[in-house]
């Protein structure tokens, strides 16, 4: 037996942070026979955050990787499918008509020479459609109320990518379940104090005892309840470029058999923006500010103005927001993952992304109990890589307004003075389109140069091309991607249909079920 091999992970906190990297660490140790003791340690009295309730699509991976059955998880978390985000008002209206614009998760790739694009702008297009609209699939499925999912569908296929919109509380219990069932052990506490020795947590103690393990993943929010025990000041604040460091979420009932939307909503307000995702039983929908220029008592009276005077309000919850990262999420034998290492808006819907990625750098990094700080500064340097470029991807929705109606979004235009790189891209992209060589050599693992350019597009940031090039040709490749639209919309089930097919019953039924208890 190697005695310089990892042989106990204690996990504390539960939540997506928590579940997620047990479900992870176990299935990458324990699949074939029992190496490592695995065991969170959660708290009853702590509820979870669980701020937006949305996902990006490469978490399908995720949970396909873990074995999970996707109809399963689906019905035990009240999931809905996520084609992308609608965007409302992040610009000024033009002639007495909001701006708006869809952010889809596809790439799409037609034609021959040049790339889609350029093609797109050369051809004049923005005077008749939205650059979502003469580029991706997924604008005419959401236009038809359809969802990617066809009727005899595998598992976590569909015609494009495609990610959820789902219960927090519940998506935390079904993964506990599944930890459980694989053997992580599970134990109900409240860590009353942590005992460190040096930059290392020798043991734990709760109500239960102590508790010693080789190494401690801290997934306990905000509090940073281990993580801060090892080092002082111990974060980099990322809120001079995003302000937005309160959130009002409040839960709201269907009004009869309303049909969940198959996207996010964005709608950009006075001092930041409201989130709309809709659930099987019930629509989520948040108001993320600037606490330093509203009340909660006014974000929340704008928040039910935005909703409707009628809407029925089931529940309402005012957070707090730590908007930033640590410069260490790695030190001595403790690792923070999730809100402990640090946390985006959730503009884009990246919370379980960056769970994610912190379980699976964890894991290629985590080769022994006695790790090397070469190794450490490793992780952490990915990790901050990693929050960097999203931190610059959320100040790209920002930094292209020409909204000037308060201080906030007059002050929004200048958020790209804190991201160089992102300043000398905007400046560059006046004048070619954003390609993948522009964004090499980050850590971005989602974003992509074809997201800049949904973004980059859909806010009217046009690049001034002189190319010729042949129009009929052009005229060719869009009419064969709106003929490959409406084949898809036929291929597809509509969003109700695929959501009453999963649960057998009617969206009513489902919605009085969850209501009566």
């Amino acid at each position: 037996m190697n005695e310089s091999a990892v042989t106990s992970i204690t996990i504390v906190g539960g939540g997506s942070s928590g579940w997620m990297s047990a479900l992870y660490l176990n299935q990458l140790y324990n699949h074939q026979k029992p190496t490592v003791k695995i065991t969170v340690i959660e708290s009853k009295d702590i509820g979870i955050i669980g701020v937006g309730e949305a996902t990006v699509h490469s978490i399908r991976l995720f949970f396909a990787a873990m074995g999970l059955d996707e109809a399963e998880l689906l019905k035990e978390t009240n999931a809905t499918l996520k084609t992308g985000i609608m965007f409302n008002n992040w610009m000024k209206p033009v002639d007495g008509k909001m701006h708006q614009y869809f952010h889809p998760f596809e790439h799409v790739q037609l034609g021959p020479g040049l790339d889609l694009a350029s093609r797109w702008l050369l051809s004049g297009r923005e005077q008749i459609e939205r650059f979502d609209q003469g580029a991706s699939l997924s604008s005419y499925l959401i236009q038809k109320g359809h969802c990617p999912k066809m009727e005899n569908a595998r598992p976590y296929e569909g015609a494009v990518p495609y990610g959820y919109h789902l219960d927090a509380t519940l998506m935390s219990r079904y993964l506990r379940n599944k930890a459980v069932e694989a053997g992580v052990i599970h134990i109900e506490g409240t860590v009353s104090e942590v005992v460190t020795d040096g930059e290392n947590i020798d043991k734990i103690i709760t109500e239960h005892g102590e508790h010693c393990a080789d190494i401690y993943i801290d997934s306990t929010g905000f509090k940073g309840l281990l993580i801060n025990q090892l080092k002082e000041d111990n974060w980099t604040s990322f809120e001079e470029a995003l302000p937005c460091n309160k959130a009002v979420a409040m839960q709201i009932a269907y009004n009869n058999e309303q049909v969940p939307n198959p996207y996010t909503t964005a709608t950009a307000l006075t001092n930041g923006w409201a989130w709309q995702i809709d659930l099987v039983n019930r629509r989520g929908t948040g108001y993320v500010y600037d606490g330093n220029r509203l009340t909660k008592e006014q974000a929340e009276a704008e928040l039910i103005a935005h909703n409707g005077q009628n809407a029925k309000i089931l529940k309402t919850v005012h957070l707090d927001m730590k908007v930033g990262c640590r410069p260490e999420f790695w030190i001595g034998n403790c690792i923070a993952i999730g809100l402990s290492g640090g946390f985006i808006e959730p503009l884009e819907s990246t919370g379980l992304h960056i769970i994610n990625i912190g379980a699976r750098l964890l894991a290629t990094h985590l080769s022994s109990k006695e790790v090397a700080q070469d190794v450490r500064d490793s992780y952490n340097r990915l990790m901050n890589g990693a929050y960097q470029d999203l931190k610059q991807f959320i100040v790209l929705h920002y930094c292209l307004t020409d909204r000037d109606d308060t201080e906030f979004w007059q002050q929004a235009q200048k958020s790209v003075e804190h991201c160089p790189e992102l300043k000398r891209n905007l400046a560059v992209w006046q004048h070619k389109v954003c390609e993948y060589f522009d964004l090499a050599g980050g850590y971005s693992t989602t974003f992509t140069d074809e997201n800049y350019r949904f973004i980059l597009y859909g806010m009217q940031h046009y690049p001034k091309l002189n190319m010729n090039i042949c129009h009929q040709q052009s005229d060719m490749v869009f009419e064969k991607l709106a003929r490959k639209g409406v084949h898809t919309v036929n291929q597809t089930l509509s969003h109700k249909d695929f959501l009453q097919s999963l649960h057998d019953m009617s969206l009513a039924e489902i919605a009085k079920m969850w209501a009566e208890q």
